[in-house]
């Protein structure tokens, strides 16, 4: 069951907020929503009814508030519930962000307000197992009533609540935060509220703690999933009564974090009522997974399926998707397999986990690592189970070996192979497993050894020679590599450097934070730019700037040893023809082999490439080399015309990529982007022998889209052009 949260977050929201503070260019509401926002959001993304988020302002222009009518409104003036405790959704934090505002009012009691949130969640949550929290915000910059102090702090430690406290420019000895020139009355409230906090164990805190730590990314707390529950064996206990079974559970350790998916939607187009209908939740049109929306209409995917048939009109049929069936590629044709028969094919697998042999530690090869790490542990509350599985695990930890495992997660799951290892703690054990290769996943790739070099004859060279290294640079190496050590680069709290760099626990996925960072403000601020990328995002984007400081020598060293030298750099210009190496003869080969002026040279398709490469470079005018491309561009048309299947579509795409190729060194990108605008307008409408979509997905795939500004600074078309013309 998920667990259940019910948080009141109280603002203040008095004349005062409207100012600005300690060199700060934004109001001190502004500055203190930022922590407010992000929860709220936070909230928003995570989607859970049973999370309940309730907003109460403080220093209103008007009053309303439950507490008003029973205590005759006294105390509780000027206080305002903005939002009843209950699920919070994109419509509601909309609803939320027009009414935090700041008032023109001085006057309102942030202690009356932690009652009302009191009474709040206890109507909400009655006696129910739930996770309880009031954070307020507040410059303390008006007056609190400080009677009944000590029955407030009693009420929340009953009820469970945290209460978290958090002030714009209060002070903080911890944080090391102390402002100057306080009035009396802020000093007061933050005393005040310092002893409220003491008394009922929350949190107190200044407003510039919690916002510093806002960019710092926040790890998603997932509950354990178990890929198996079952018995652990080695030999089969139904033959063998000697066999080992242990009865385990096997949880991930590690699984890659995925980027929230994106829905594709559209701007909402419709009249005002329909607007409001969508918002409501009872149109007809509503997105799958996504709740209704009034900026948005659903995208729906409708697919058609269709046959060559030269009976039909356009040459087409349309089938229904039942009269389908699977074919398998079976050299250059297919062999059906019907359903009946795909069942019997498919290998038949029991749920089962069995080790099937073991091997010493010394002798696996890490790089047969392939893929995520689970751990085994022995059944819950099964002593039995956890003896044997420990035993198991202190005899491969003592011999220094692993385990080999087969594993089927389910019946009629693909078995795979795993790899044991033992893991031992003071108070925790259990066997990591890592998935290995089969024979067909290992890649073996045949390169020079390094350290020798091997003549034609046979003999090895080991040394004094030019690709191999010598002793001053295999040294000055050394010293490089020993001076960029980050394993103790980082200070502890005496400021000495034995702590490691870049710990795991501090490495955040780029990626994935960024968009939820980017998310999380759209959703806050739906007209505002995308905010910088967090520093500590970029932290281990580049080594640490003191230590390449550090080894600026040894580099130095390190570069001259190696006779580094720079490359200058590639020539962009049109390739120059004068400069091309005279025979010893003195004859102008160019001259006796140029065709006649009015004679024009065609390129055979029998041998395209050499010809267009001879044309273009023989070429005096732009007028020569776009003939060269056109006729290079019937050439390929004609190829994948002619092609029986997919039979001629490599030969295609390598006349393609010399086609684009010489347009970028000759600086004629003009005319390799109309052959490829061209070309696809007609690939896609079937104009080339019929349906052809397969070869835009190998085009697509070897990048051959159309030549953008950067591939050559004379292409008017830009980079996102590019890509979409690949897109679409």
């Amino acid at each position: 069951m998920a667990d259940k949260e019910a948080t009141v977050y109280i603002l203040d929201l008095g004349s005062s907020m409207a100012d600005c503070h300690n060199g700060r260019i934004e109001s001190d509401l502004d500055w203190g929503m930022r922590y407010v926002w992000d929860k709220v959001s936070t909230t928003v993304a995570a989607s859970r009814k049973t999370w309940n988020v309730g907003v109460i302002g403080v220093r209103t222009e008007e009053t309303s508030n439950p507490l008003e009518e029973e205590e005759n409104g006294e105390g509780y003036e000027h206080i305002s519930v903005l939002q009843e405790l209950g699920p919070m959704t994109m419509s509601s934090l909309g609803a939320l962000r027009d009414r935090v505002k700041t008032s023109d009012n001085e006057t309102g009691d942030c202690v009356s307000a932690i009652v009302l949130a009191i009474e709040m969640i206890g109507k909400l949550t009655k006696k129910l197992k739930y996770l309880r929290r009031i954070i307020l915000v507040t410059d303390g910059e008006a007056p609190m009533d400080n009677n009944g102090v000590d029955d407030i702090a009693e009420k929340i430690k009953e009820r469970g609540i945290q209460l978290t406290v958090l002030g714009i420019d209060f002070d903080d000895a911890e944080f090391g935060f102390k402002e100057e020139d306080k009035s009396s009355i802020k000093e007061q409230n933050e005393g005040l509220l310092r002893d409220l906090v003491e008394k009922c164990d929350g949190l107190y805190g200044t407003m510039a703690e919690a916002v510093a730590e806002l960019e710092t990314p926040r790890i998603k707390t997932v509950k354990p999933y178990k890929t198996y529950d079952g018995l652990l064996t080695l030999g089969d206990p139904n033959v063998h009564e000697d066999a080992m079974a242990i009865n385990v559970e096997r949880y991930f350790k590690t699984h890659k974090a995925a980027v929230p998916p994106a829905s594709r939607v559209v701007m909402n187009a419709s009249s005002s009522g329909d607007v409001a209908e969508a918002a409501d939740g009872h149109g007809n049109d509503e997105m799958q997974g996504v709740g209704p929306t009034p900026s948005f209409s659903a995208v729906k995917d409708a697919r058609t399926y269709k046959v060559n048939d030269p009976d039909n009109p356009g040459g087409k049929r349309d089938v229904d998707l039942a009269e389908l069936a699977k074919g398998y590629e079976y050299g250059r044709t297919a062999v059906h397999i019907s359903e009946s028969e795909f069942n019997i094919t498919k290998i038949e697998t029991m749920e089962g986990f069995s080790i099937v042999g073991f091997i010493y530690q010394e002798k696996y090869e890490p790089f047969l690592n392939m893929g995520e790490t689970c751990m085994t542990i022995a059944q819950k509350f099964n002593d039995a189970a956890a003896l044997k599985l420990s035993s198991l695990i202190h005899s491969l930890h003592e011999l220094e070996s692993y385990a080999v495992a087969r594993i089927v997660t389910k019946d009629g799951k693909d078995p795979a192979l795993v790899l044991l290892a033992p893991h031992i703690e003071s108070d925790f054990e259990c066997l990591y497993d890592i998935p290995l290769p089969f024979a067909e996943d290992v890649r073996s790739y045949p390169f020079p050894p390094l350290g020798k070099v091997i003549t034609v004859q046979g003999n090895a060279i080991t040394e004094n020679h030019r690709n191999l290294p010598s002793t001053d640079l295999q040294d000055a190496m050394d010293d490089y590599v020993d001076a960029m050590d980050l394993s103790s680069w980082e200070k502890d709290d005496e400021g000495n450097r034995t702590m490691e760099y870049a710990p795991i626990e501090d490495l955040f996925s780029p990626a994935l934070h960024r968009i939820n960072q980017v998310i999380r403000h759209r959703a806050t601020y739906p007209d505002q730019p995308v905010p910088p990328v967090p520093a500590i995002l970029l932290k281990y984007a580049n080594p640490p700037e003191a230590l390449a400081t550090k080894a600026k020598s040894d580099l130095e060293d390190l570069i001259d040893k190696a006779s580094v030298k720079k490359v200058p750099p590639k020539a962009t210009g049109k390739r120059n023809k004068a400069d091309k190496p005279k025979p010893i003869s003195g004859l102008d080969i160019d001259a006796l082999l140029k065709q006649p002026a009015n004679k024009r040279v065609k390129i055979s398709p029998d041998k395209a490439i050499s010809d267009f490469k001879q044309k273009v470079e023989a070429s005096d005018d732009e007028a020569e080399i776009e003939d060269a491309m056109k006729q290079m561009g019937a050439i390929i048309c004609g190829i994948v015309t002619t092609s029986f299947g997919d039979q001629d579509y490599a030969r295609a795409l390598e006349h393609i990529g010399v086609m684009r190729e010489m347009a970028i060194a000759y600086e004629y990108p003009r005319l390799y982007n109309s052959f490829a605008t061209d070309f696809k307008i007609r690939l896609l409408s079937g104009e080339f022998n019929g349906d052809r979509r397969e070869f835009w997905w190998k085009v697509k795939a070897s990048r051959l889209g159309l030549i953008d500004s950067t591939g050559s600074e004379h292409s008017n078309v830009t980079a996102e052009e590019a890509a979409e013309f690949l897109k679409r």
